[in-house]
């Protein structure tokens, strides 16, 4: 056998077991089913309502912190349609406003829209867990890129949410976003 086959089938075994990685190892291999019958039951329409305040930490593609940040978000539902504005303040003094349009079937899927969203994103809530996926647009002084995301929430037993998000390019991680989400009481 030829170097330039060796190096060929190298490349292709790396890229075959990548892909069995992503479908079957690791976060992205979770599904909404794996939470079935959990409690507490995770309804957006109640624990995604009001005033919620959200602290969290981005991990850049090396795993060390990249951004830190703290939000303030609101939530306002009518039946299944309800509107989720966020405005986050980064620890490099810059403000990001983003409004999620959300659409919920009474079958637990769920339908996202925003603005810097490509396209719409698609989920579901099952047990304790709501698993989000979507493309994002990052600012053009972030590069611009579009972004493949796998966005979890877990409802804990004391109401607040815990949020991991992996956000990927080619198939490669290139952040991680770890928050927690607190309803203010009013």
């Amino acid at each position: 056998m030829t170097s330039t086959m060796l190096v060929l089938l190298g490349v292709l075994l790396t890229l075959a077991l990548l892909a069995v990685k992503s479908r079957y190892i690791g976060f992205r291999s979770q599904r909404p089913a794996d939470l079935a019958g959990t409690a507490p039951r995770f309804d957006l329409r109640t624990h995604l309502s009001g005033p919620i305040l959200c602290e969290g930490v981005i991990y850049g593609p090396t795993g060390r912190v990249a951004s830190r940040f703290v939000a303030e978000m609101e939530g306002v539902w009518e039946g299944n349609s309800g509107v989720l504005k966020e405005r986050f303040h980064y620890d490099s003094g810059r403000i990001q406003d983003r409004e999620w349009r959300l659409m919920l079937s009474n079958d637990g899927m769920i339908r996202a829209e925003a603005d810097d969203v490509v396209g719409p994103g698609e989920g579901r809530a099952e047990g304790a867990g709501v698993q989000l996926r979507y493309r994002i647009k990052l600012d053009d002084e972030a590069g611009g890129h579009v972004l493949n995301v796998t966005d979890w929430m877990y409802l804990m037993e004391n109401g607040t949410i815990m949020n991991r998000s992996q956000f990927t390019k080619f198939g490669i991680t290139v952040a991680e976003l770890v928050a927690t989400m607190r309803r203010v009481p009013r």
